[in-house]
């Protein structure tokens, strides 16, 4: 008798699934399920896209910056004629050139591999050197990620204290 009733009322689950199985699917109501209409009470939300100079704006009230492509190209041109400028007075060439790199220090480099990046430029004279050296100022722990610009006019000093911060 046991049996009979665990199976009736498995019997009974399974017509009431699918009854509202097709009561689900065949209900023609005309509410699509993907889009919903507002209904009277509910008004419609418009949101319109701002203008090209309520975005600029909006952006220069938070201390943007906001330029076009034609005046960014400007300011560089005219920022590299000036940095040439500096480098080389009237009448007075240096013969010396300087080496400029731009040191890009990744999560997991180590001493070792910023030496080795700074000798490739000639900016070190042995990569090992300067590990030890950094090891014996005890800041090889101060290397964080980022990008660091040094040159050939830095000394060995400004240099290790640019990149370990």
């Amino acid at each position: 008798m046991r049996i009979n009733l665990l199976s009736s009322f498995a019997a009974g689950i399974l017509i009431s699934t699918t009854i509202c199985g097709a009561v689900y699917f065949s209900d023609k109501s005309g509410v699509s399920k993907t889009s919903v209409k507002p209904s009277q009470n509910q008004t419609a939300l418009k949101v319109q896209q701002p203008s090209e100079n309520e975005m600029k704006n909006q952006l220069v009230t938070k201390g943007y910056v906001v330029q076009t492509k034609a005046e960014y190209d400007k300011n560089m041109k005219d920022a590299k004629t000036t940095v040439q400028k500096q480098a080389t007075p009237e009448g007075n060439q240096s013969n010396k050139n300087v080496t400029r790199v731009i040191l890009n220090v990744s999560d997991g480099m180590t001493s070792i591999d910023v030496g080795h990046m700074l000798f490739k430029a000639n900016l070190v004279p042995n990569a090992i050197n300067f590990s030890k050296d950094i090891e014996k100022k005890g800041i090889e722990n101060k290397l964080r990620p980022g990008v660091f610009e040094v040159d050939s006019t830095m000394s060995y000093d400004q240099v290790v204290s640019t990149i370990f911060k």
